[in-house]
């Protein structure tokens, strides 16, 4: 029961972030989007450490939560300049091949 409640709010959160995300983005002016970004940041952190916890930290799912870190990385750059008016198409990039990856190992494409 535990760990399905982890999955669900895991997979939840990261559909309403990629949402967010995108919202934040096209309305770059208002501050409303991104602070509820960053909320799902921390909820979708939390249930992906308590799922590793339940499955005894799996080095496939492992280097999947270090990606996804540095995919939240490539998303608050983005953010911020956007917000700034510079250019983030290296940034956008980086972003797309992360999340490809980090789905396809969330759902069981890519294994090793």
């Amino acid at each position: 029961m535990n760990f399905n409640m982890l999955y669900q709010s895991h997979a939840g959160s990261w559909a309403i972030l990629i949402l967010l995300f995108v919202a934040s983005v096209i309305f770059k002016r208002q501050k409303v989007t991104p602070m509820i970004t960053r909320l799902f940041y921390l909820i979708m952190l939390g249930s992906g450490i308590g799922m590793l916890i339940e499955w005894n930290f799996p080095l496939m799912y492992v280097i999947k939560g270090i990606l996804a870190v540095f995919m939240i990385g490539m998303m608050e750059m983005i953010m911020g300049r956007v917000r700034r008016n510079q250019p983030t198409g290296m940034f956008w990039i980086i972003f797309v091949i992360l999340l490809a990856l980090i789905v396809c190992m969330g759902y069981g494409v890519i294994k090793f």
